[in-house]
């Protein structure tokens, strides 16, 4: 059945309205206001504070540094698992199972999630208790409140993502270029450097941008894991928003935190791009 030209347009509109009034009406609503002072003068006071002032760009700073640790631990453990369940187990209502369980977190709260990792990591948490009760250490260590809490929390929460994007890369790969390679003389650690991880860079890309940019913007685990110790620039945009009242400055800061990430992901892509062309050029 082929539509008309109207219902063509009718469902093209659909997604550039909900863009337009969700995201791009209200994205130029906060440039407006960031480019006002609270007396509603027009000014860069807000912007010229931002870059004056080195305590925002150590917080933006480390907020970059937290989703990069994030994004390399996810990919660390995300690709090894998302390979074995695709390669490795043969059965599919096993390797449906384990999707099922990789995905059931996801429905649940961030902020159930968080607290349950303080019920594990406090002092008197499952962990130190298991620590001080093998003899491994003589009293409970603080492993919340800081930034090691919160990467766990953040590397719990985004995981999914990753091995799910190279799980689905993998799968549309053929293993039979695995065994072609062995067969040429390949040993099975260098088929997989040489044939299947260049292959699966896509997912990896996926995973890598969707986590990263994810990271960039949490509020919930890093405040509830941090304790308020540790400062992120959703944080500090909250805190202009929500305490201070200062919602020109707010907008600023959220100005400069997307459009540095745009920097980084545009800049991140261009990088892979070049890096695949010399490759490419070898096919």
């Amino acid at each position: 059945m082929q539509l008309s030209r109207k219902w063509v347009l009718a469902l093209l509109c659909a997604p550039v309205t909900f863009l337009l009034a969700f995201f791009i009406v209200p994205f130029i609503l906060i440039v407006i206001q960031s480019f006002q002072t609270q007396d509603g003068a027009w000014a860069a006071d807000n912007y010229a504070k931002i870059f004056g002032e080195g305590y925002y760009w150590a917080t933006l700073f480390d907020t970059f540094r937290l989703s990069l640790w994030v994004t390399v631990c996810c990919f660390i453990i995300g690709y090894p698992l998302a390979y074995y369940i695709v390669r490795r187990i043969e059965s599919r209502w096993v390797r449906r199972l384990m999707y099922i369980v990789i995905i059931t977190p996801l429905f649940t709260s961030n902020i159930v999630r968080a607290f349950g990792w303080i019920v594990l990591l406090g002092r008197k948490g499952l962990i130190n208790d298991t620590l001080v009760g093998a003899g491994i250490i003589d009293r409970p260590i603080a492993l919340l409140y800081g930034q090691f809490s919160i990467i766990l929390g953040l590397v719990y929460i985004m995981l999914p993502f990753m091995v799910l994007t190279i799980a689905s890369v993998l799968q549309n790969i053929d293993k039979s270029l695995e065994d072609a390679a062995r067969d040429l003389g390949c040993n099975a650690w260098t088929a997989f450097l040489k044939v299947t991880f260049p292959l699966s860079l896509p997912g990896v890309v996926a995973g890598s941008l969707i986590i990263f940019t994810l990271t960039v913007s949490a509020y919930v685990t890093p405040s509830i894991l941090s304790g308020g110790r540790e400062l992120v620039m959703s944080m500090l945009i909250f805190q202009q928003y929500g305490a201070i009242l200062n919602f020109e400055l707010g907008a600023a800061l959220s100005v400069v935190l997307l459009v540095t990430t745009l920097i980084l992901v545009v800049f991140y892509m261009l990088v892979l791009d070049r890096g695949s062309k010399p490759s490419a050029a070898r096919g």
